[in-house]
């Protein structure tokens, strides 16, 4: 497993020179809640905002959301210049981060940034068909967790099994160690509940890539934690999920996993 890593990471880097040829655009700052949204506050009107890198053009092309690390504590949204120039579009979301708010608002953050994409991804190109979900630590889990809970989207009457596909780069799939904080539970002390991807491994999941760092080198058990996900989703009866180990690397990972999650989106969709 470890060497097939290594092997694709050389591998997919020649594969979009046509895509490098597209003129791209960048629009900053989209406040992706709806106007009648309640309760809105000037750090929701700051920190719930995203940016969509796209490519000119006729024709619709795929999108990944990109949900930055940081802890749910810290960060902010970006646009990865590994994503850039592949030939899709890119969409970093920022949200809320704690303690200004709960944590558990993070994931409601994440899920009305996806909402927003499926509804307005096609004034910007993208095709609303084939839309990839990836971040970062904290940015996985809440890939995950705003994915694979299906009553977050469902609140924008969208079904969660419309995601083309489920990338997240050292996710928790565990319930997030600053929502554990927030209750008084030490981040060593596992705990599994509504807010941890793993209570919700179902059969019909968007295809899914778990990438994390080396085992020896990684935050407390987070290859064991995606390894049990990879799983229990085996399980429970899907059929297209991988699990990879990067071989040395840390939770610092993203470098040699950007290529995998390019790669997946190439594999899944009609990107040349």
């Amino acid at each position: 497993m470890r060497n097939l890593v290594i092997y694709m990471f050389v591998a997919v880097l020649p594969l979009y020179a046509n895509a490098q040829a597209l003129s791209y655009k960048t629009v900053e700052n989209v406040y992706y809640y709806d106007s009648q949204t309640a309760d809105q506050t000037s750090y929701m009107k700051e920190k719930s905002l995203l940016d969509v890198y796209y490519p000119e053009g006729d024709h619709k092309v795929p999108v990944v959301i990109w949900f930055h690390g940081g802890g749910l504590t810290a960060g902010q949204k970006e646009i990865p210049s590994a994503l850039k120039d592949k030939g899709f579009c890119v969409v970093g979301v920022g949200y809320r981060l704690s303690p200004n708010i709960k944590a558990e608002t993070c994931i409601a953050d994440a899920a009305a940034a996806i909402a927003w994409v499926f509804k307005n991804i096609e004034r910007y190109n993208g095709d609303p068909s084939q839309i990839f979900v990836s971040g970062h630590s904290a940015g996985g889990y809440l890939a995950l967790m705003a994915v694979m809970d299906k009553s977050w989207l469902k609140k924008y009457n969208l079904d969660s099994d419309l995601v083309a596909g489920l990338v997240p780069f050292s996710g928790h799939t565990i319930t997030h160690f600053t929502i554990r904080k927030e209750q008084g539970i030490p981040g060593e002390q596992p705990i599994i509940d509504k807010l941890a991807p793993l209570y919700h491994v179902r059969k019909n999941a968007p295809p899914t890539l778990l990438i994390t760092g080396d085992r020896e080198k990684e935050m407390l058990g987070r290859y064991e934690e995606n390894a049990y996900f990879y799983r229990m989703l085996k399980v429970a009866g899907h059929e297209d999920i991988t699990l990879y180990e990067m071989d040395g690397y840390g939770h610092n990972m993203t470098g040699p996993a950007f290529p995998l999650l390019v790669d997946f989106i190439k594999s899944k969709s009609n990107v040349d």
